[in-house]
């Protein structure tokens, strides 16, 4: 069967609400190997007008990726005001972007690296059988290193891990979600639906109650330019059956400290702006083409069924060697739904930063 648009090609990112881009990315960079910056700009964030109170803010953003593999960090600093906490203490089951999860290579390795923060669990296995630990970073946001099969990589060096592998997302009505990530995201496969107390979710905040936990995944591999290297993924839905969950960005601002979005890399824009129309969640922000210097495309936003960011990026221009302005034009004529070459994603290693930023 021919491929047809919209195509998504996987997590691009998920964005880190920080109040101080440069310690946080530091600390991603040397634990978690997002070593790679796509992009480092400071600019106003006019366009998000419906999540940031009605105002364009200022900010400063950092895009980095781990060339082992898999999505990378967004790590989002306002400069024109000072990012705020939620009034509460965020609980397992609270609606929206609870936990980033990372692909581990060894995850032996990875809980040893991790010894320097909070680990909130033990090594298990998780619903789906694969070993796991939870672990909670100096920032105060949740991570969850998971074991990944052998032909989830795009590189396998030393380092423990590859990037965003997926996230766990708190829902008030899992069915009605389900069917939004089936049909809007193409996660149609449903590796382990569980109702239960678990101890796996013990140490977390709020973990102790009654759960139904579903792992979904896609059957159908992602075809695009950058596919190859954001891979395969995997979500968790999880529902409190003790208590109904709040918003996690209750009364805040997108940007504020937390998971901000959790963003897709795309081809199609704009027959992804019909489908989503057709399945009642309409683009809340569209861009329209943009360029930021270092950073080209379209980028638009949905909400989940909770209300949680879900952003689409389509990429007009890839930055492979900035030092020597080499830039890869993708809106020239060429296959949408082929990767890039290995050699050329590979090149993009040469923009690594091994030494802390400023």
């Amino acid at each position: 069967m021919a491929l047809k648009l919209p195509q998504i090609s996987g997590i691009q990112q998920i964005g880190i609400g920080n109040i101080s881009v440069y310690d946080t990315w530091e600390w991603y960079r040397k634990n978690l190997g997002l070593n790679v910056p796509v992009f480092d700009e400071a600019a106003e964030a006019a366009l998000m007008l419906p999540y940031t109170a009605g105002k364009p803010r200022s900010r400063h953003a950092v895009l980095a990726l781990n060339l082992n593999g898999g999505g990378g960090a967004e790590i989002w600093q306002y400069t024109s005001r000072v990012a705020q906490a939620a009034s509460f203490d965020i609980q397992c089951g609270d609606l929206g972007i609870y936990i980033s999860k990372y692909k581990s290579l060894d995850i032996t390795k990875s809980y040893e690296a991790l010894q320097n923060i909070s680990l909130l669990s033990d090594i298990q296995n998780n619903a789906a059988g694969k070993k796991h630990f939870y672990a909670q970073d100096p920032f105060g946001n949740i991570i969850e290193l998971v074991e990944a099969e052998s032909e989830h990589w795009f590189n396998t060096n030393r380092f423990h891990c590859g990037g965003v592998y997926g996230a766990t997302i708190g829902v008030s009505d899992m069915e009605r979600s389900l069917h939004f990530y089936k049909h809007v995201l193409d996660y149609d496969v449903v590796l382990r639906d569980e109702v239960g107390h678990f101890d796996a979710l013990a140490g977390l905040p709020g973990g102790k109650g009654r759960f139904r936990r579903v792992i979904i995944s896609h059957s159908k591999k992602r075809v695009g330019p950058f596919s190859e290297l954001l891979g395969h993924s995997e979500l968790e839905l999880i529902q409190s059956l003790d208590r109904e969950g709040t918003a996690i960005f209750k009364d805040r601002m997108w940007g504020d400290l937390g998971y901000i979005h959790l963003c897709f890399d795309i081809v199609g824009m704009d027959q992804l702006r019909e489908k989503c129309q057709q399945a009642g969640c309409s683009f809340q922000v569209d861009s329209g083409d943009f360029d930021m210097g270092e950073a080209a495309g379209h980028f638009a936003y949905i909400e989940d069924p909770d209300g949680a960011l879900i952003e689409f990026v389509e990429t007009h221009k890839l930055p492979i060697m900035k030092k020597l302005g080499w830039y890869k034009n993708l809106k020239k004529k060429r296959d949408p739904f082929k990767p890039l070459p290995k050699w050329m994603l590979q090149a993009m290693g040469l923009n690594k930063v091994n030494k802390p930023v400023n």
